[in-house]
């Protein structure tokens, strides 16, 4: 009688995570995003793990959670996932200020963003 299930938001051989609210901008979020795009799961955690950007280790915990989600709950093989997309979304802007010279205000925009990846099995070639 109850609902059917909802049909799934990746193929069979893909998994994804998502990790939102990450206190940068967007486009300096993109930056570590396409340092990782289309490269195996163990290279793209080499160069995250001794990258220089603050924010590449939130972007780490993500592909992570990623590769956990592939391994336990759709039993994809973790030598043999590459990192298929990665995309950066907007989130909410904190919106702040400081008083300026003459009376004047200065706005301040302390932006936050969200990151999702998806990785996916290769196939092997036989």
């Amino acid at each position: 009688m109850g609902k059917d299930k909802n049909p799934r938001r990746v193929a069979d051989n893909e998994a994804m995570a998502k990790l939102r609210m990450l206190r940068t901008s967007p486009q300096k979020l993109n930056l570590v995003a396409a340092m990782i795009r289309g490269k195996k799961v163990d290279k793209a955690l080499t160069d995250l793990t001794f990258s220089n950007k603050r924010i590449a280790q939130d972007v780490k915990k993500c592909l992570q959670s990623a590769i956990a989600n592939a391994e336990n709950n759709h039993g994809l093989d973790v030598d043999e996932l590459i990192v298929a997309e990665a995309w950066v979304g907007k989130n909410l802007v904190l919106k702040r200020g400081r008083p300026r010279a003459r009376g004047r205000f200065g706005a301040l925009r302390k932006p936050f963003s969200e990151i999702t990846i998806k990785v996916r099995q290769l196939e092997e070639q036989a």
